[in-house]
């Protein structure tokens, strides 16, 4: 029998809008100001070496809470772990925002990513509990306004602030939008009736996951940099992550209430979806994370001007979602827009490859035309295939672990894309210093060029023109080509990321090619 949905009157709707549209703007402003300003605070912070952990790991946390807060909130109510969410991503911003270091900085994103990673979806399932399925597709596209305002201004913004003001200020200014966010909730989120305090929490499926994911993460940063690709610690992680894997799919096959059910693992439109979307999460985090580092290391472009280059990216994304899900709507035909989509990325990807310091302004902002073009209608067409591929009583299984497999491949992407830059930037670094600079090098000099912050950060260039300009008698020549070394270097790096990244997107446009062209819930 199926279960009555709670009526709300018109005050009640409009608090509940007001508070996860205010939820939800609060997290789009995080997002799309701190990508702009992520490697600038790196390199202040003296952690370029650890740029990549400073997305795998909050990231990792975001997957695992994504899929357990969503049972969660089913259990004591979406106004509750709103509620613990906000607070854990207030804890962590304040956090963040006095790092003194950057290892300080990630731990402290960590702890906001609880908050972030079940922000997201807990999002729409207010929107399912206020509104009958007929409405609920118009607020969720509606949930695009603040996204699109934010990333619209948010790069700009961010990149005015850090270099204007300073990075921490970025963290601050989350500070009023959350507490907000705590204001607002208890007003219009409803809290959930006719709770089945039957209901367990899975927790094998819980500890299983997270050591295999966790194991695999660990195993991906590590390797090339610290240990050799096939080291013992390297090999002994990966199988780690293996056998954990193997255990949590037996866990989850005997579970009464499994954190990722088989039915939907099993569905083959689900699979192909998820399965792109873990491949694509390379190309999209080459963008998001390494094209800023582009152009501003590689080609000295200010983070406030970098910020105006990759809007066009961060807009179309926020908006294409929109007349896609018209067009879905419409005539029913999705397979066309999701190769299309795919194919944009793919060129956009392969295009960055050829980008050198040279390269015009026009065609990075063309390249961010096309990137934002192409991906911006993949989230919606990912909703609505996944949700007409399974049936109804499993929509919200199957929303968190297609949630899962996109944060689970945006925290392993980065470990693998920054051990990849690091070791491509070391050789280059060491094929390409100038001879005479190692007669004059000391610690302090090897210190500064062993990572390209001296590029993103200017008291860290200072530091390295004081120390070879002492060594040579003030003669700005050796500093001129050590520093033309490292650009070059960066450049060389960033163009074995963006490889990685084509190919990869090259992987998800083949998969997704094969998905069907009509998906309905009884598939599974």
């Amino acid at each position: 029998m199926a279960e009555e949905r709670a009526q709300y009157t018109k005050k009640q709707v409009l608090w509940g809008l007001v508070a996860i549209f205010a939820v939800y703007g609060t997290v789009a402003y995080s997002v799309q100001t701190l990508t702009i300003a992520r490697p600038k605070i790196a390199a202040d912070l003296d952690g370029l070496s650890l740029y990549a952990w400073s997305v795998s790991i909050p990231a990792l946390v975001m997957a695992l809470v994504t899929v357990i807060f969503g049972k969660l909130s089913d259990m004591f109510g979406r106004r509750l772990i709103l509620m613990i969410a906000l607070s854990a991503s207030l804890a962590g911003t304040v956090l963040s925002a006095l790092s003194p270091t950057f290892v300080f900085l990630i731990v402290a994103s960590a702890i906001a990513a609880v908050g972030a990673g079940a922000m997201m979806p807990l999002v729409f399932a207010v929107v399912g509990d206020l509104f009958p399925p007929t409405e609920r597709a118009k607020w969720v596209g509606l949930l695009n306004i603040p996204l699109g305002v934010f990333t619209l201004t948010g790069p700009a913004l961010g990149g005015f602030i850090v270099d204007t003001l300073n990075w921490r200020y970025l963290f601050w200014l989350a500070v009023p939008l959350l507490v907000l966010c705590l204001v607002t909730v208890p007003l219009g989120v409803p809290s959930m009736a006719n709770r089945d305090k039957s209901r367990k929490i899975d927790f094998k499926g819980c500890f299983w996951m997270a050591l295999a994911a966790s194991s695999s993460i660990l195993a991906f940063s590590y390797a090339g940099t610290t240990f050799p690709w096939l080291s013992t610690p390297i090999l002994g992680l990966l199988l780690l992550s293996a056998l954990c894997w193997v255990v949590f799919v037996r866990v989850e096959t005997r579970a009464g209430e499994p954190i990722l059910d088989p039915i939907v693992l099993r569905n083959r439109s689900f699979s192909t979806v998820a399965l792109a979307t873990f491949f694509s999460s390379f190309g999209t985090m080459g963008m998001m994370m390494y094209f800023p580092m582009f152009l501003q290391g590689v080609q000295g472009i200010s983070t406030f001007h970098s910020g105006f280059i990759t809007t066009p990216y961060g807009v179309l994304t926020a908006f294409m979602g929109v007349p896609a899900g018209y067009a879905i709507a419409r005539t029913g035909r999705f397979k066309w827009m999701f190769v299309a989509g795919y194919g944009l990325l793919v060129a956009a990807m392969f295009a960055l490859i050829l980008f050198g310091a040279g390269t015009p302004v026009a065609w990075s902002v063309a390249v961010a035309v096309v990137a934002g073009l192409g991906y911006g209608v993949i989230p919606t067409i990912n909703t609505v295939v996944v949700q007409n591929a399974v049936p109804m009583r499993l929509l919200g299984v199957a929303m968190g672990a297609l949630f899962f497999f996109l944060n689970i491949g945006s925290a392993i992407s980065p470990a693998i894309l920054g051990s990849t830059m690091n070791v491509a930037y070391a050789r280059a670094l060491e094929r390409s210093l100038p001879e005479e600079l190692s007669p004059a090098a000391d610690a302090r000099i090897l210190e500064a060029v062993d990572d390209p912050q001296a590029l993103l950060s200017g008291p860290a260039l200072a530091n390295l023109r004081t120390a070879l300009e002492a060594k040579t008698g003030g003669d700005g020549r050796l500093f001129d080509r050590t520093l033309a070394a490292v650009r070059g270097s960066l450049e060389a790096g960033l163009r074995a990321v963006f490889w990685i990244g084509a190919a990869m997107m090259l992987l998800a446009l083949l998969i997704i090619a094969t998905i069907p062209r009509k998906t309905t819930g009884g598939e599974a």
